[in-house]
């Protein structure tokens, strides 16, 4: 082989490497499926363009970026938080009003209680089918949620979805759910998984005087374990690195 074609297939060669790391980023599959549904192609066609102008403006790369939520029950905000791939910080993007709740501030224990989960959580599953317009289904109950249930059956089914009803799941209207779909279809098509966390509310020192006056011992307990992961991220923006122990609480591992 001649030095001149050596280096011509060590470029090809090369070229297909970086064709071959560009294609393995992404899940094309999943959002070919997704945009198979006619609610998913009519949330693309009027949200997409405007999403990616929003993204734009935030400085955020439209085809390689994560989502993270932030869900406060009390206030009834989402935030939709996100960051460039390579980067470690997020970046606000958007609060949305929570349109609907029920139960009340604490944890959910067990099937039936109506109850909202607080912890954290990631998008288990898309249902471009919903009843509720459309949905994504969040990894309830976790490890946290199975050691700490107080019924025989922790529940399930926790959904994020439209059509603004809900018995215990996270309701947005239909608008908005079709952003946050979007948005979440996206990151998942770049093979990122799309974390949240539910708190009761935003736990600053005046709401968490309110919560030890108003609610139980066991309550503030549990929502201690939130406190400070909650501070870590108001004042780094970064994801607090949360481990689950062998009695179900929530321990926080700072950086």
């Amino acid at each position: 082989m001649t030095f001149k074609k050596k280096i011509i297939n060590i470029s090809l060669l090369a070229i297909l490497i970086s064709l071959f790391s560009f294609t393995a980023n992404f899940d094309n599959g999943f959002k070919n499926a997704q945009l198979n549904n006619k609610r998913v192609r009519v949330a693309y066609d009027n949200k997409w363009v405007n999403l990616q102008a929003q993204l734009e403006a935030k400085k955020i790369n439209k085809d390689d970026f994560e989502v993270y939520f932030r869900i406060f029950k009390l206030e009834k905000e989402f935030e939709v938080w996100v960051k460039n791939k390579s980067d470690v910080k997020f970046t606000l993007l958007k609060t949305i009003a929570i349109c609907a709740s029920s139960g009340t501030l604490g944890p959910k224990r067990k099937q039936g209680d109506y109850q909202v989960p607080e912890g954290f959580y990631e998008i288990a599953t898309f249902n471009p089918n919903s009843s509720y317009h459309l949905a994504m289904k969040i990894n309830y109950p976790n490890q946290s949620d199975k050691l700490k249930k107080t019924g025989a059956d922790a529940g399930g089914d926790i959904m994020i979805h439209g059509n603004c009803v809900t018995i215990g799941c996270i309701p947005l209207e239909n608008e908005p759910i079709e952003e946050v779909y979007v948005l979440t279809t996206e990151s998942k098509n770049r093979k990122n998984t799309t974390q949240l966390v539910i708190f009761p509310c935003r736990l600053t020192e005046k709401n968490t005087q309110y919560l030890n006056k108003n609610f139980s011992v066991e309550k503030n307990t549990f929502w201690e374990t939130l406190k400070k992961p909650f501070d870590y991220f108001e004042k780094n923006n970064e994801l607090p690195k949360i481990t689950i122990s062998k009695t179900g609480d929530y321990i926080f591992n700072e950086k």
